[in-house]
């Protein structure tokens, strides 16, 4: 999608594996990615922790489903060494001609980290993930590879197959601390956030930055009719609400505390920034909600901020994802006007 502030691209997210009977979550995915394959989106992101199945699975999923659509893979460095992140990316390369994003995470839950025996604390798993990323880059470059740092080290190193230079990954680094967002500035990736309102961001994108955010959009002809969906479709749930407290009490993730905070601010016409299936542990990210223009708006000021890339929130269905396109189609023109 091309605005009047440059192009912006659209990824989708992929349902995750805990939601859904085995029996029916490959069809699943199947559906999603070729939604949002035929709306035109660049890619879907395909979550991963230690209660889901393998991402790279998933992204096989979504290829062999899919046109052009392409998989944002999240990599924790725990799980896999750099050397076998860098040939899945250029096997799959090889195998199935696809572009491949990397969504770098460092790790929020201090128990799912401890639980595989990694005690690193929040700023070195950063410094970790810096380091984890310059060698994959470096081992896609091709040719033999030496590398000496803190936590890796490879001598003469090749990979095989080579990856071809047009489908050299595109790097996000996950995270809206500052240290995710320094970890994404060293590497030269897009961090990518879950944002406040667009009045709080000011100075989102300084200093030739390249900043993503993640959000969920509900936008109906009306206000009235979209917030009847929105809070429809996520309902306020006490077991929710227990659960997400309790999420707290084990991350040390400095967006959950901060979104926090902007939770408190009551939504409406005038604010359509709505943390409510986040309290409620529906989902992960903010919603915006309201009618095409109301949330165009919101939109835009993201855009105007400098936001290049938009990372949607899991769609219940197609009809959904034409909605969403109906908003930010409104935003690229009020941007142009």
């Amino acid at each position: 999608m091309r605005t009047a502030n440059g192009p912006v691209e659209l990824f989708a997210t992929c349902p995750q594996s805990k939601e859904y009977e085995p029996v029916t979550y490959r069809r699943r995915v199947q559906e999603v990615a070729r939604w949002a394959d035929q709306a035109g989106y660049r890619g879907i992101l395909i979550y991963t922790d230690n209660s889901l199945v393998d991402p790279w699975l998933v992204a096989q999923l979504v290829i062999e489903s899919t046109e052009q659509l392409c998989p944002l893979v999240a990599v924790q460095p725990v799980y896999t060494h750099p050397y076998t992140t860098a040939r899945m990316v250029a096997s799959f390369g090889h195998i199935y001609g696809r572009r491949i994003f990397l969504n770098m995470v460092a790790g929020a839950s201090r128990h799912e980290l401890r639980a595989l025996g990694d005690h690193v604390e929040h700023g070195e798993r950063y410094e970790r993930l810096v380091e984890y990323t310059e060698l994959v880059r470096r081992l896609l470059h091709g040719g033999r590879v030496s590398f000496s740092g803190t936590y890796y080290n490879v001598t003469q190193l090749s990979l095989a197959p080579v990856l071809p230079a047009d489908l050299f990954p595109g790097i996000f680094v996950s995270g809206s601390s500052q240290a995710g967002v320094d970890a994404a500035h060293a590497i030269g990736a897009t961090a990518v956030k879950f944002p406040k309102p667009p009045m709080e961001e000011a100075g989102l994108a300084e200093n030739g930055a390249r900043i993503g955010i993640r959000v969920g959009i509900v936008a109906r002809d009306g206000d009235a009719h979209a917030w009847k969906v929105a809070r429809t479709r996520f309902p306020e749930d006490r077991k929710g609400q227990v659960t997400h407290a309790l999420a707290m009490k084990v991350s040390d993730s400095h967006w959950h505390r901060e979104l926090t905070e902007f939770g408190k601010h009551a939504p409406s016409a005038e604010n359509p920034y709505w943390l409510g299936p986040f309290e409620n542990y529906q989902t992960f990210c903010p919603y915006l909600v309201g009618s095409y223009s109301t949330v165009a708006g919101e939109l835009a000021r993201y855009i105007e901020l400098g936001i290049r890339t938009f990372i949607v929130d899991i769609p219940p269905d197609a009809e959904e994802l034409e909605h969403t396109a109906v908003a930010f189609e409104q935003a690229a023109r009020r941007g142009a006007a």
